[in-house]
């Protein structure tokens, strides 16, 4: 498969299952958001542009992240944890810098296509699968090489928002598509789901993993606040 029908196949899915989410069925089992920066787990963490992030999750995807960081130490690498559970300000915040950012690339772009561009890979803060606590951002550290691993569109933590971002594009380079297996692979391992245009990103509980995996209901929704 070529890129574009690729990429065509990957937008198609993604308008279906964005029609299907506003009424899918959520039983929210209540497990509390758990900090990973509390958890003894041999991990890095991305800085955020959120002040005193705790990088939350829900209780089982802690375990889970904690065997993904078991298995790396085997491999002389460590799990790098870009974002966790993000509360509407932050998403909000993640929003509008990224809109400023396409304003000024594209200064001759109207508001709604610029929109339409950022809604690409950032949801609404109601939306976000990061505001249930379900939603992991990660990439990978090489310890023997001292520095972050090549997934194709990232030069360290900064990752270029385009289509080979989408998970299994064919037009990236040999390292670049082992290095994704690595880390697609450990996450699937556990349950996760990887999403359909960000390698990075992995959901699990929430409406798009209980969605694709046949579930009868998502058992993570929308936390609003923590304290």
């Amino acid at each position: 498969m070529n890129a574009q029908v690729y990429c065509d196949t990957v937008d198609q899915k993604i308008r279906l299952q964005k029609e299907l989410i506003e009424t899918f069925p959520i039983k929210d089992d209540h497990s509390p958001l758990i900090s990973l920066k509390e958890c003894g787990f041999n991990l890095m963490f991305e800085p955020s542009i959120q002040k005193d992030y705790r990088f939350l999750v829900r209780e089982a995807v802690v375990k889970k992240i904690g065997r993904i960081s078991k298995q790396l130490d085997k491999k002389n690498k460590v799990l790098i944890i870009r974002s966790g559970w993000r509360s509407f300000k932050h998403q909000q915040l993640l929003w509008d810098n990224f809109y400023k950012l396409l304003h000024n690339q594209y200064p001759a772009k109207q508001k709604k296509e610029i929109k339409e561009m950022v809604a690409n890979y950032i949801a609404l803060a109601k939306k976000s699968m990061h505001a249930t606590g379900g939603a992991v951002d990660a990439l990978i550290f090489d310890l023997e090489k001292g520095c972050i691993m090549d997934f194709g569109t990232n030069d360290g933590y900064k990752i270029n928002l385009i289509k080979k971002s989408y998970p299994y594009h064919p037009d990236i380079s040999p390292v670049a598509k082992q290095n994704r297996e690595l880390l697609i692979g450990l996450f699937e391992k556990e349950d996760f789901l990887c999403d359909l245009r960000e390698y990075w990103h992995f959901d699990y509980g929430n409406v798009v993993w209980a969605l694709e995996k046949g579930k009868k209901f998502a058992i993570y929704g929308v936390i609003a606040n923590h304290k």
